[in-house]
């Protein structure tokens, strides 16, 4: 009888380590996936994305304007020897800059 609770008690050992360690694992796994962006024309950027880029970066000339599948747009913008990288929302939110 000593034994049968023995090896039910190194059974049930073993199954909750095996649940711990793919727990674990499945944390391991996880990947980070960046957003694609495409070139866009500058004059393909709605109006309010604009204003607020003006309203951020007065004085800033436009140089590459890109844009994600939802809607998300990334603009480089430079003045005099500064270039930056601003990320606005579809609805011209700022969102960060790089």
């Amino acid at each position: 009888m000593k034994k049968i609770f023995l090896l039910a008690a190194i059974a049930l050992g073993f199954g909750i380590n095996a649940n711990a360690t793919q727990i674990e694992n499945n944390k391991e796994i996880s990947i980070l996936q960046e957003k694609e962006y495409k070139p866009v024309e500058p004059s393909a950027i709605p109006a309010d994305v604009l204003k607020n880029i003006s309203a951020k970066y007065g004085g800033y000339t436009l140089k590459e304007a890109h844009v994600a599948a939802d809607g998300e747009y990334k603009l480089v913008v430079a003045k005099d020897e500064k270039t930056v990288t601003a990320y606005f929302s579809s609805t011209g939110e700022f969102i960060k800059e790089a």
